[in-house]
């Protein structure tokens, strides 16, 4: 919101371009949305009554109960003391989002790193411009805005060195399949090379909404749910088979009508 403040003095006081203020402001807009929707989103909290999904029971793995919850315990997912509940697929719990990034929220939880970070870099590109080429007095800032500015500045370096610290984090947590409490758990045991978890898929994260919505704080809809989540509820087990159970095909039953015809044995029996 300072930024954003700030960037709107330089706007009115003709320090910058308004389509680059128009630009910035968009950015932040998103930001500010995708902080929001990552705080007030579910992050994919199991319910008390999850149940292994049926391609679970299939595989006949065990299945984890978690100490707390008392509950069973999906694959991937921890239990929060903080949210005291446990979370799907969860990587962690973010302060200043007073929420869990698990497997419902972390699309936007991605989008709002990117969206800081795009505005940072976008604020120190004006201003190293403006300190560094800029040499007439037409294009210096206002000097009431330069205050602002100059502490912009040093908040601008701390979001873009924080923001690009933790795109990597969530982007090796993608490319890995290993989220950040599974990561420091397996590097305190040293069984890091030991790990089989599989990279998560785009759609797992974004969902199956066409490509030109995945910027936009919406939230993803996923193609299976039930395995995206690593459990599923009795009703939507038991609406699955009944689904699962009409589309069979039904098979006709064969009728068998009596022959009057006698076997070629007895046939040879009779007299002409």
């Amino acid at each position: 919101i300072y930024s954003q403040v700030t960037v709107t003095f330089l706007t009115l006081t003709e320090g910058i371009p308004v389509y680059l203020g128009m630009l910035y402001a968009m950015l932040v807009t998103l930001a500010l949305s995708c902080h929001a929707k990552t705080s007030l989103t579910d992050p994919g909290s199991v319910p008390v009554t999850a149940i292994p999904s049926e391609r679970q029971r299939l595989t006949k793995d065990a299945h984890s109960m978690c100490g707390q919850c008392q509950t069973f315990k999906p694959p991937g997912s921890h239990h929060c003391r903080i949210c005291n509940r446990c979370i799907s697929r969860m990587d962690h719990h973010c302060p200043w989002m007073n929420n869990c990034v698990g497997a419902a929220n972390l699309k936007h939880f991605c989008l709002f790193l990117f969206y800081t970070w795009t505005s940072s870099a976008f604020a120190l590109t004006i201003f190293g411009w403006n300190y560094f080429f800029c040499a007439d007095e037409d294009c210096t800032f206002h000097p009431v805005v330069l205050h602002l500015v100059r502490l912009m500045t040093f908040l601008a370096v701390g979001a873009f060195l924080f923001t690009s610290s933790m795109l990597m984090n969530v982007c090796y947590g993608v490319m890995t399949g290993i989220g950040t409490i599974d990561r420091l758990k397996k590097k305190a045991t040293n069984t890091m090379n030991q790990s089989d978890e599989e990279p998560i898929a785009l759609i797992d994260i974004f969902g199956i909404a066409p490509w030109y919505t995945w910027p936009f704080p919406i939230d993803p809809i996923f193609d299976d749910y039930d395995r995206v989540m690593g459990f599923t509820m009795p009703q939507r087990l038991d609406r699955e088979r009944q689904f699962c159970e009409a589309k069979r095909p039904v098979v006709p039953e064969l009728k068998s009508t009596p022959s009057t015809e006698l076997p070629t044995c007895l046939n040879d029996l009779l007299p002409a």
